[in-house]
């Protein structure tokens, strides 16, 4: 693995906007930046040879442009453009194999409405073994409340590791508090008790809010310098998520090694943030 950020560009808004993003991660790890775009487009008889030419100019200005601009933001920054041909979903879930990071771009209809997300997009997000951050374009104006900070979703009954490292380590290079939320409901075993005793879970919340606190206690040691805010919260995880995500810098949420029939799975928790968050959504392999 080479340490490195890598973004897929393709022109669109979206691309552009994940290159900035991914410019400004790269500097806060000290590494390199790298630029790749995928081209689709067969080179068959049937194309005319002046369009060919055309395309691969384009494309050539294109990753030139956005080098040059993250130079400028980023005097110092080390960044390399790639051009390789191929279906891109297969390409740059390669590319994401090989870096620390892959940033894509995704498009949104502002507020919680929707999150159009790529068929590409997702398919990389599903397979890469490496975190893989999916950003808008923008966001609507005033969305971004004071809280600001990153919020993670978090399952205090499953191993998730990797996710909490990769949560403080962010938190720490951008120097933003953390937020970390479990949401859960009652068991249908409460059935009427929690009808006429609205109380009836508090005990639950309670256990579940100790869980989350003493899965998160080594490294709040091991970050002194980093805000950590937690809580058990009642109601759908998707729901909470997208609702927190709302005044959100960045969302952090979790996604498990399980194959589904036609490719990776990557969870209705998950897959419900990527397509209504309006902030950036990094999504962690958790296995």
């Amino acid at each position: 693995m080479t340490a490195q950020v890598t973004v897929g560009l393709d022109g669109s808004e979206q691309s552009l906007a994940a290159a900035r993003w991914a410019a400004e991660e790269a500097v806060l790890r000290e590494v390199p930046l790298r630029l790749v775009h995928v081209e689709e487009w067969p080179a068959a008889p049937e194309i005319p040879a002046s369009h060919l030419r055309a395309a691969a100019e384009r494309v050539e200005e294109l990753l030139r442009e956005t080098a040059e601009r993250a130079r400028k933001d980023h005097p110092g920054l080390e960044v390399h453009g790639e051009q390789v041909r191929g279906r891109a979903a297969e390409k740059l879930t390669s590319a994401a194999n090989g870096t620390d990071l892959t940033v894509l771009g995704s498009r949104g209809l502002g507020g919680l409405t929707g999150f159009l997300v790529g068929s590409v997009s997702l398919a990389v997000v599903g397979a890469a073994p490496r975190p893989v951050v999916l950003v808008r374009a923008e966001r609507a104006e005033g969305e971004r409340g004071p809280s600001g900070g990153i919020v993670v979703g978090v399952d205090v009954h499953h191993p998730c590791e990797p996710l909490l490292a990769f949560s403080f380590a962010e938190a720490a290079r951008r120097g933003l508090p953390l937020r970390f939320l479990h949401s859960w409901t009652l068991p249908p075993a409460y059935g009427y008790a929690a009808m006429v005793d609205p109380s009836a879970g508090v005990e639950l919340g309670d256990r579940l809010a100790a869980e989350l606190d003493g899965l998160l206690e080594p490294w709040r040691r091991r970050y002194t310098d980093v805000e950590v805010s937690s809580g058990a919260v009642v109601g759908s995880p998707a729901y909470q998520m997208a609702e927190a995500a709302r005044k959100a810098d960045l969302v952090v949420v979790g996604r498990r090694g399980r194959k589904a029939p036609l490719g990776s799975h990557i969870g209705h928790v998950a897959h419900a943030v990527i397509h209504h968050s309006p902030a950036p959504v990094a999504v962690v392999p958790l296995s």
